[in-house]
């Protein structure tokens, strides 16, 4: 990976993309490492769209891996009571992303389940559980004692330190005015920063010409 011009920490992740770690993501990495002493079964990473929940949930999983224990990512919508066993098999490390959408009753079964078993969940939704409309009080009194971490939006120094990696994983080399003019012009997520630097690259590889400003400019009034 290319060194990056901002002073930011690094995390590897594992067999995946680097993650890259700032103020508004530095505390939920912190517990991810604390990972398996954790204080309760399950721990809630949330945060709007964007600031990387799901790619952190991913990095959690490579971790778990990593140790030799093998994670189980599953969808809010695939959870049942009836499915939980064939869903977490011996696994003692369980992700779900979107948490907030599953059924109560499953969610409340999962956490049990994985709770017997000495596991851990990582529960992973846009809002804290404690903003949840929860109707089912043992659910609630659960979620609520776990501890809870709040993803915000990249700020200008890692959104400019992922648009660097994005175009250096593309083999492209920005000049710092390109990253400067992008940064306070695109909203501050992970995926728009990925989207905006595949329009560019697409646009530059049309144009056989390296991207610049006017280039950007052009491309972000698309």
């Amino acid at each position: 990976m290319a060194q990056l011009p901002l002073d930011l920490g690094h995390l590897p992740a594992l067999g995946r993309e680097d993650f890259l770690i700032a103020a508004s993501n530095e505390i939920a990495v912190g517990w991810l490492e604390r990972w398996p002493d954790w204080p309760q079964p399950a721990l809630a990473i949330y945060g709007p769209p964007g600031a990387g929940k799901t790619h952190l949930a991913h990095v959690f999983a490579a971790r778990v891996r990593a140790t030799g224990a093998t994670p189980i990512l599953i969808e809010p919508a695939g959870l049942e009571v009836e499915t939980v066993p064939a869903l977490v098999g011996a696994s003692r490390a369980v992700v779900v992303d979107g948490a907030n959408l599953a059924a109560e009753q499953a969610l409340l079964h999962l956490y049990n389940f994985v709770a017997e078993r000495r596991g851990h969940l990582l529960i992973v939704a846009p809002e804290s559980p404690s903003h949840w409309s929860i109707l089912l009080p043992d659910l609630r009194s659960r979620l609520l004692a776990a501890p809870a971490v709040a993803l915000s939006p990249p700020d200008d120094a890692l959104l400019g330190a992922v648009l660097v990696k994005l175009f250096a994983d593309r083999q492209v080399t920005v000049a710092v005015d390109v990253i400067a003019y992008l940064v306070p012009r695109i909203e501050r997520s992970f995926a728009v920063a990925r989207a905006t630097a595949a329009a560019l690259d697409a646009a530059a590889l049309a144009e056989k010409r390296p991207i610049t400003v006017p280039l950007a400019r052009r491309v972000l009034r698309l």
